[in-house]
């Protein structure tokens, strides 16, 4: 979120950010894969469909980038079409999830404390 409004403000160019940015794309897609497929061994049935959804955009959003892009962030047409502004509501959207999941996860260890 915070490069993308460096980009928005003009306080780093679109090539930089576009680097920075698509650096962490495969190790967020391997993680969510991870914690899916995880939930599905554990049998947590609602934490994982709640995942599954986020961690397919992942996957769907890596393999529909077009050939000839430096990524899925791409510097050449970041400020075209609005992708600027549809990446920073995909950025914003991930944060609530993610913010969202983290208490869940921590309501789940609490549980699993009490019940043991």
């Amino acid at each position: 979120i915070i490069t993308l409004s460096d980009l928005e403000c003009d306080y780093i160019n679109a090539r930089s950010c576009c680097s920075k940015l698509n650096k962490w794309v495969v190790p967020e897609l391997v993680g969510h894969a991870i914690v899916t497929v995880l939930m599905l061994i554990s049998l947590h049935w609602f934490i994982f469909l709640l995942n599954l959804p986020v961690a397919t955009w992942n996957i769907y959003r890596f393999i529909m980038v077009p050939s000839g892009n430096m990524g899925v962030f791409d510097p050449t047409e970041i400020h075209n079409r609005g992708q600027l502004k549809s990446h920073m509501k995909e950025a914003m959207i991930k944060l609530g999830f993610h913010l969202l999941c983290f208490f869940m996860y921590l309501y789940s260890m609490i549980l699993a404390l009490i019940n043991d």
